[in-house]
């Protein structure tokens, strides 16, 4: 398996990020997302916007890319605005890359440069702890 640094996986996620306008006016691809799976595996994707508010995240559309190759478990996820800051995930995407696979409970999420939290230090009071 190939180790990747977190700077590594930041600067994969950077590489997607392409900003344009949609018909509506959103802006699409201003922010990207990576991830290495257990497997040594990097999956991208990007943020859509749009005016009914349909759209998904970037970390959305790299976990949709990793799904569709067989994989479900993530080692590490990180999210770029275009100007290069890192975005933590929102609920949403939280909620989904535990439901993705109960074992991302233990998922590496850079939240900035140097910092580095578990999934489960993002949602301590989850709702799965209930039952």
């Amino acid at each position: 398996m190939t180790h990747l640094s977190n700077e590594d996986l930041i600067l994969s996620a950077k590489s997607v990020i392409r900003p344009r306008s949609t018909a509506s006016g959103k802006l699409i691809a201003d922010v990207g997302a990576a991830l290495v799976t257990e497997k040594g595996n990097v999956y991208k994707g990007v943020c859509i916007d749009t005016q009914e508010g349909t759209g998904f995240c970037a970390e959305q559309s790299a976990i949709s890319a990793m799904v569709t190759a067989g994989e479900s478990r993530i080692k590490k996820i990180v999210a770029v605005w275009k100007d290069g800051a890192i975005i933590p995930p929102c609920g949403k995407c939280r909620e989904i890359i535990w439901q993705i696979n109960k074992d991302n409970w233990d998922a590496e999420v850079i939240v900035e440069k140097r910092r580095v939290v578990k999934l489960k230090e993002l949602l301590p009071h989850h709702w799965h702890n209930k039952f």
